[in-house]
């Protein structure tokens, strides 16, 4: 595992790969970590920007794209995947039957009672999380 806040993990990468870089990195974290990520990826790469814990991306110049390898660059919102009561049942029919098969596994941290919600919402802010942070109610 290589830690973002304890390494430079663009260069670990490029050394674990012998140079040649991912063929896709998924960024949650986002301002922070934007510019590695992208340094992180073999020419034609894939990036997926899905979150942005650490702040949005600021604006930047689409020719970075160009310069790091012909990149490709994506910033998908869960609305566009599911934009009709067919497609929503058919992703979710999916989901559902690999969590039913045991083909995919949720790794569950921590259970908070629905009434502490702003704990488990610190508890994410802290970054402390090892899993999903579920609300019971």
């Amino acid at each position: 595992m290589i830690r973002y806040t304890e390494k430079k993990f663009d260069v670990e990468v490029r050394r674990l790969t012998d140079g040649r870089g991912m063929d896709v990195v998924y960024d949650s974290v986002g301002q922070t970590t934007f510019e590695r990520s992208l340094a992180s990826l073999r020419p034609r790469g894939y990036m997926v920007l899905f979150g942005q814990s650490s702040g949005p991306v600021p604006p930047f110049d689409p020719q970075v794209l160009n310069r790091k390898g012909s990149l490709f660059l994506t910033r998908p919102t869960l609305g566009h995947y599911i934009q009709d009561r067919d497609e929503l049942l058919s992703r979710a029919g999916d989901v559902l039957g690999w969590l039913a098969s045991g083909a995919l596994q949720v790794r569950v941290d921590k259970v908070f009672p629905l009434a502490d919600a702003g704990r488990a919402h610190e508890y994410l802010e802290s970054r402390a999380t090892k899993g999903k942070v579920l609300l019971e109610m």
